[in-house]
């Protein structure tokens, strides 16, 4: 950040009276602004035993397969951010979503919120921000192709949790 997004004069870098860490500090009207992280919310959507999979379209990983997720918005709880991304990635539908993990990644800033559900129908297709959306077996799932640390973690977690046939929530964090 250089400039402040209040009145447009410089930032610096402090620690402003009372804190503990370096903020960026508006030199002429003395905003203090706060950097906090990316909430992340997403659907691990099945359908008969298969998991719908979005190859994106856009930057980062474009190409790549992920789960339907994406940035929460304002104004939404984490469980309307997930619904949404999912219909904006796949234009699917789903039923019964539980709450199924928290991944923490502080590295990048950022904090995961999956929730798991049924696929209301096996309706979907791709969207402005998946070239290709498909349900997978799990032994088809393309592991190589997977865009993001936290997808392959939240897959094997459920797999797994899935062949006990247990859910547990998972709260983990992913470092580099």
């Amino acid at each position: 950040m250089k400039f402040c997004s209040n009145c447009g004069n410089q930032v610096t870098q402090q620690i402003p009276d009372g804190d503990n860490r370096l903020r960026f500090v508006c030199d002429q009207c003395n905003s203090i602004h706060y950097q906090n992280p990316l909430v992340i919310v997403g659907i691990l959507p099945e359908y008969k035993q298969q998991i719908l999979l979005c190859k994106r379209a856009i930057e980062p990983q474009k190409g790549r397969w992920t789960l339907p997720a994406g940035f929460l918005e304002n104004d939404e709880s984490t469980l309307e951010g997930a619904l949404r991304e999912c219909f904006e990635e796949a234009k699917a539908r789903v039923i019964d979503p539980k709450l199924y993990a928290l991944y923490d990644i502080p590295y990048i800033n950022q904090i995961y919120v999956f929730y798991r559900a049924q696929l209301a129908n096996n309706q979907f297709e791709p969207t402005a921000e998946s070239t290709e959306v498909a349900l997978f077996d799990k032994e088809k799932i393309p592991w190589d192709q997977l865009a993001f640390p936290v997808v392959r973690a939240v897959l094997k977690q459920f797999l797994s949790d899935r062949e006990k046939g247990q859910f547990d929530i998972i709260q983990d964090v992913i470092t580099r």
